[in-house]
């Protein structure tokens, strides 16, 4: 297949797109194109694929984003057998796009997101979450949707395959474990960032915060003062490849994510992740969460926004040193038999497979 992948909202390095999907179309030996807003994110054009630079959808400046990646299609759909488009607004990009092999990766719930968007004014949240349902419901209608999470399958109709972020295993792990304490993924307020500065301080020396990711400008000057105090250890944006070597013989992994809807049923990567690399998994009680740490004994949950437990729980896990193994070994056993990457690749190429046999056939049916 030839394949265009397609997005203005995410981070070209994204590990779903970038990392998983594009690296299994490749191993796969398709052809991939991939558009995405390299210069607005600092990133290199790739030298190992032909690339596309285009504007970044951000807050309210989404329009020259729209323009660009509806311009792209327009003038190039015909050269691919799939369009692989990971952001809602490219849905109604492509509405005039004439082409059998458009397919939406619905990542997350983007009407309960934006509830939370501080650069959208609260009047306006409701007409946006109806803007969502409504450009969901006409991708629906003209394409394949991927869903990211079971939880999804609620707001659509019809029957659509779920291609989980499963976790990518490393080959091995042969690493003592040390004192660091590692949060990998983009840092946020809503995601922890002041509770993990505060564990920084009461933790540190005998247990060090380092914080693997990008922040963002709501917590990016508090981050960086604790980093220039010693409170934590910020590496700043790391590419998810290099940023997973991180996690080998790490103490243990947070994910301290506030309660909020978009949280609620998404499961984060990062946790699956640590259990991958075997770090024991410190959570907040969002659902999807719970189900992985308490259902597969891989970590300690504590309530919402509570530094004493969450200081509790990882002074517990340093000091017992044979429990923190056992939770690593059952998270690594977890991933294994059902959190692997390795299935829902197999099955995100054999959709994507389907949709373009389907496409040729109509195109150039047989005697």
């Amino acid at each position: 297949m030839d394949v265009l992948v397609l997005t203005v909202v995410h981070d070209p390095e994204d590990t779903r797109i970038r990392h998983k999907q594009i690296a299994a179309l490749r191993d796969a030996g398709h052809a991939v194109t991939y558009a995405a807003p390299f210069s607005a994110y600092g990133r290199a054009l790739p030298d190992d694929l032909e690339a596309v630079d285009l504007p970044r959808a951000r807050g309210r400046r989404r329009l020259k984003a729209f323009r660009a990646s509806r311009q792209l299609m327009r003038q190039r759909a015909q050269e691919f057998d799939i369009i692989l488009m990971h952001d809602p607004e490219l849905v109604l990009a492509a509405k005039k796009v004439r082409h059998p092999g458009l397919v939406w990766d619905v990542h997350e719930d983007t009407a309960a997101a934006v509830r939370i968007k501080p650069w959208l004014p609260r009047v306006a949240r409701t007409l946006a979450v109806r803007l969502i349902r409504r450009i969901e419901r006409l991708a629906e209608r003209r394409m394949t949707l991927l869903l990211a999470e079971d939880g999804y399958t609620v707001r659509f109709q019809g029957s659509h395959p779920v291609i989980r972020n499963g976790a990518v295993e490393p080959t091995e792990i042969d690493a003592e474990t040390d004192n660091r304490v590692v949060y990998l993924g983009r840092i946020t307020n809503a995601r922890g960032a002041a509770e993990m500065i505060e564990l920084g301080k009461r933790l540190t020396p005998e247990i060090e915060i380092h914080l693997i990711g990008h922040a963002d400008p709501d917590c990016d000057d508090d981050v960086m003062a604790a980093h220039r105090a010693g409170h934590i250890h910020w590496h700043g944006y790391v590419p998810n490849d290099q940023a997973l070597t991180h996690l080998s013989g790490a103490l243990a992994g947070l994910s301290l994510l506030h309660n909020q809807p978009n949280y609620a049923y998404s499961r984060p990567t990062k946790v699956l992740e640590y259990m991958a690399y075997g770090l024991p998994v410190v959570t907040t009680p969002n659902p999807a969460s719970v189900e992985l740490v308490d259902g597969h004994g891989c970590g300690i949950v504590v309530p919402f926004g509570d530094v004493d437990a969450a200081e509790a729980a990882l002074r517990g896990i340093n000091d017992d040193r044979t429990r923190r193994d056992q939770m690593a070994d059952a998270g690594r056993k977890a991933v294994n038999e059902y959190y692997s990457w390795n299935a829902d690749a197999d099955l995100f190429l054999r959709t994507l497979q389907g949709v373009a046999e389907h496409n040729l056939h109509t195109r150039f049916p047989g005697p």
